[in-house]
């Protein structure tokens, strides 16, 4: 369990302790060690189980409920200790605060308030390296222009990592005015993106969930607004903390992005984990690659996280040879996706993924193993290797990441 935060809880009100924990198992990034209903005996429960964080409620018995703070900060050192409790008395979280809590939120707990203060704790306790737990994998796919086939290659990667078990994964259509994820998967959403937008400081997770449309495949579809006027209601403020509630709750999040580099876009470019430039392997789609790399790499944190995908290879006999495609770029070639236009057409049109479609096609195949790479932060070789230990062995081949150059 060294990739999720271990958490125990005590508060003697049952129903507020439901609540609470209701909250708290949302999150992916959560694993519940224990619950208890009685200060008296939350020091050793924390002292057996070693938790990372001890989720102290006060309201019952406050004076009580500082000495037990007190007592788990000086016995159980590695143990964060969170206080919660309805009341704001500044002379209150003071007292809390030198008893030893770390973090003070006050009741009913908003969303947005326990995952900022989750995230500080675990930053003080495992820092920012290989150590902390494990966050949510966003995976943006820009293209270098209209028409490359983001959205496929989205929606087609979303489906693949859902079908992991170990894997939960929610599709966000960024492309606000004329985005169509809802029909690659023959869907009729009852809530959008602007609808979650617009309520993202009242959502809890099970209304967040509860706002997104699950596909067969187990993909979470987010979709872009319905009428266009709604578009303008939707602010990078907005987005970053959809997409900071979406990630406490999925291990996995891809971002369908529009072609035209919008505030919007900037955003999800830099709350990216990974982001996919798709591109062909043509004139005007390099040139438009090396002026987009030009611009990331003015930008604090973007440039480093792209990785280049060819799609449609074999297209066109005259196309640019991948060889010459990386000396125009100036960076290589990380997965190429073959030219199959009427397997995607016919996807795309049955509203089906080609997982389901042509789960023996060379374009599904490139796509598994596109996740796959991703999954294990991995390509080439190091990718070949991770997708022999999904659980997808024996079913799919890898397409090669750098072949026929």
């Amino acid at each position: 369990m060294s990739n999720v935060l271990r958490l125990a809880i005590v508060d003697p009100n049952d129903t507020k302790r439901e609540a609470l924990k209701s909250m708290l198992l949302g999150m992916d990034m959560i694993w519940l060690e224990a619950e208890c209903s009685r200060y008296e005996f939350f020091a050793d429960v924390v002292a057996q189980t070693d938790p990372d964080i001890g989720v102290v409620a006060i309201d019952d018995n406050p004076d009580k409920a500082l000495e037990l703070v007190a007592k788990v900060t000086e016995n159980s050192p590695n143990c964060a200790v969170l206080v919660v409790s309805s009341s704001n008395d500044g002379n209150l979280i003071l007292k809390a605060l030198r008893a030893g809590a770390k973090e003070f939120l006050t009741q009913p707990v908003r969303l947005e308030d326990l995952l900022a203060a989750l995230g500080r704790i675990s930053e003080r306790r495992f820092g920012r390296g290989e150590n902390k737990p494990r966050g949510s994998q966003v995976i943006a796919v820009a293209g270098a222009i209209g028409g490359v086939g983001t959205t496929s290659i989205a929606v087609n990667l979303g489906c693949i990592l859902a079908k992991e078990e170990r894997h939960s994964v929610a599709l966000v259509d960024l492309d606000l005015c004329l985005g169509d994820a809802d029909v690659f998967l023959d869907t009729i959403p009852d809530y959008t993106l602007v609808d979650v937008a617009q309520n993202v400081s009242r959502l809890d997770f099970a209304l967040l969930k509860r706002s997104l449309t699950k596909h067969a495949s187990g993909l979470y579809l987010l979709p872009r607004p319905v009428r266009l006027e709604d578009v303008s209601l939707i602010t990078p403020d907005s987005l970053q903390r959809v997409i900071g509630l979406l990630k406490a709750t999925f291990t996995h999040l891809v971002l369908d992005l529009s072609k035209a580099y919008s505030p919007i876009d900037m955003m999800a470019l830099e709350m990216a984990t990974h982001v996919l430039l798709v591109t062909q392997l043509d004139l005007p789609c390099l040139r438009n690659v090396v002026r987009l790399m030009m611009s990331f790499s003015e930008m604090e944190n973007i440039a480093g996280k792209v990785k280049i995908v060819v799609n449609r290879v074999g297209l066109d006999a005259s196309q640019i040879t991948l060889k010459k495609a990386e000396e125009t770029i100036g960076k290589p070639i990380f997965w190429q996706v073959p030219n199959d236009y009427r397997t995607m057409i016919e996807a795309r049109n049955n509203g089906v993924p080609l997982l389901e479609q042509a789960p023996k096609a060379a374009v599904t195949h490139a796509i598994v193993g596109l996740a796959q790479a991703l999954a294990g932060e991995q390509g080439g070789a190091a990718g070949a290797e991770a997708a022999k230990k999904s659980g997808l062995t024996g079913l799919f081949r890898l397409w090669p990441s750098r072949s026929g150059k």
